[in-house]
Order: structure tokens, then sequence, then C-alpha cells
């Protein structure tokens, strides 16, 4: 049994663009890169938050997809801007469970230094609950809304996508620690051994060792 700070994030909207899609149609990812996570936990607490300062695992879910119509404008030095209109997909009504064991991190999320976005800076997003909970040792266990490490040690449904874990505070930004991620969405039987949330009736944590 580990003790975790769950913190619960909500929205109305939330999207995460693929790296691989710079112009036209905008797909969103399923759920959100560890980049996110760690770019939202840095504009809570203020300051830079990387892999190396705290660990996070997280769950992500939302009840449907859409594509919305948007107006972006081209501009260059010397030229005249003008209009383009792209499609973009989106999230709706996003949920996000942090499970954080820092508390002084989580403790930020009481008071955010910056506001809370799941996406773009349209996407605002509220903390609905800080809680305490206690992730429990189990197997067989229900597994989705979930970013894995490539390849993952069950067969599973899911997809592929090279993603950073966060992003240098230069400018312009660099990517940093980018590798294979196995994105699991929709919720399935994961025959292995790990940490799940007896509230929620998810896993969290996975055992690195098959069996």
């Amino acid at each position: 049994m580990q003790s975790f700070y769950r913190i619960k994030i909500t929205g109305w909207t939330a999207s995460f663009r693929y790296p691989i899609f710079i112009y036209g149609y905008q797909p969103t990812l399923p759920i959100p890169p560890y980049s996110t996570i760690y770019g939202l936990i840095s504009a809570v607490c203020g300051k830079i938050i990387t892999p190396k300062d705290t660990e996070v695992k997280y769950i992500f879910r939302s009840e449907a997809k859409g594509i919305d119509l948007e107006t972006i404008y081209e501009w260059e030095i010397g030229r005249i801007t003008k209009s383009n209109v792209i499609k973009r997909e989106f999230l709706l009504n996003p949920e996000l469970y942090l499970y954080i064991k820092a508390k002084e991190v989580a403790n930020c999320f009481k008071r955010p230094y910056y506001p809370l976005l799941l996406g773009r800076s349209t996407e605002l997003a509220f903390v609905e609950e800080i809680k305490k909970v206690n992730l429990v040792e189990s197997e067989n266990f229900l597994l989705g809304g979930i970013i894995l490490p490539f390849p993952p040690m069950w067969p599973l449904n899911g997809m592929i996508q090279a993603l950073p874990t966060h992003f240098s505070d230069t400018f312009p930004r660099e990517p940093i620690g980018t590798r294979a991620w196995f994105l699991v969405k929709d919720f399935q039987k994961y025959e292995g051994k790990g940490l799940i949330d007896e509230e929620k009736g998810w896993g969290v944590i996975i055992n690195e060792n098959k069996g």
C-alpha cells in the first residue's frame, strides 16, 4: 500500500496536439502526454517542475470528442497577415486525476500560481478535489485512461506515439525525454499486478515484471 494525494481536475474542453501535425487538420490525442502534465504542475507551482523534481501518475477520461472550426492568422515579418480556417478536434468534459506523493506539490493546487489549462490557452481547468488516498496492491484489474511505456507488458488495445516527458525552459523550448509511449484510452482488463485506487476501481501503477 502506498499513500498519494489524488487531485481531480475538470474542465469544459481539452485538446492535446499531435507533435507531427503542424498545419491543416488538428486532431487531439485521447490522453495528455507527460509534457502537458508537468506543464500543468509547473503552472500551479509557479516554477519549472520536471520528472526529477516529483513523480506523478494520472488517469484521464472524457465524455466525447467533437470538431470545431477555428480561424488562425498567419503572420510573417514584412508580409501581410492572412487568415485560414482549420478543423480542430476537442474533448468534451475532461476529467484528470493526478496521483502525487509530494505534499508540498499537492498543496500548490489549493492556490495555483497561474491558471490551469488542459491544452490550449482557452481551455481552462479547475481543481475540484484534493484528497489523500491509499493505493493498494491487486491483480487482474481495470486499466484505462493511462499512458504507459512502450511496449506494454500485457496485450492491451491502444495507440503508439512518440512524446516528450517535458520541455526545457529555454527559448525556443526543446522537447526532453522523448520516447515511445502506449496510450490506453478505453478501460480494459489488465492481467497483471499493480496498485489500484479502490474507490475509483481502476489501476494506477503496474508492476514492471509480468505475473
